[in-house]
């Protein structure tokens, strides 16, 4: 059965050209978690923590903190570790999508 959460967007992008592929996919969710980080990070000045996204999307610590590790891993963001708040996007913003509000 298909599932909206695993819909991809295609990303080719010369800021991602440190990432291990010349262009890029995310799901819907990844998505949605790119465009929190760019959203929270242009209305605060800085980038959000963790726990700002638990109670975005309502969800547990690990769960944040596994979908960090796979946007890390695929590219699209860089963290600088054991420093709080250091997330960079790395994806252009005009390729993300409209962050919708989650119940």
């Amino acid at each position: 059965m298909y599932s909206p959460l695993h819909q991809k967007s295609r990303l080719t992008s010369p800021t991602m050209s440190s990432a291990p592929h010349d262009s890029a996919e995310w799901t819907s969710l990844q998505g949605q978690y790119l465009a929190f980080i760019y959203a929270y990070t242009t209305i605060h000045n800085q980038a959000p923590a963790e726990r700002d996204m638990q109670q975005f999307f309502q969800v547990t610590p690990p769960s944040v903190h596994n979908m960090l590790k796979l946007l890390e891993h695929h590219g699209f963001i860089r963290r600088q570790p054991g420093v709080a708040r250091s997330i960079q996007l790395l994806v252009p913003s005009e390729k993300l999508p409209i962050l919708r509000r989650h119940k």
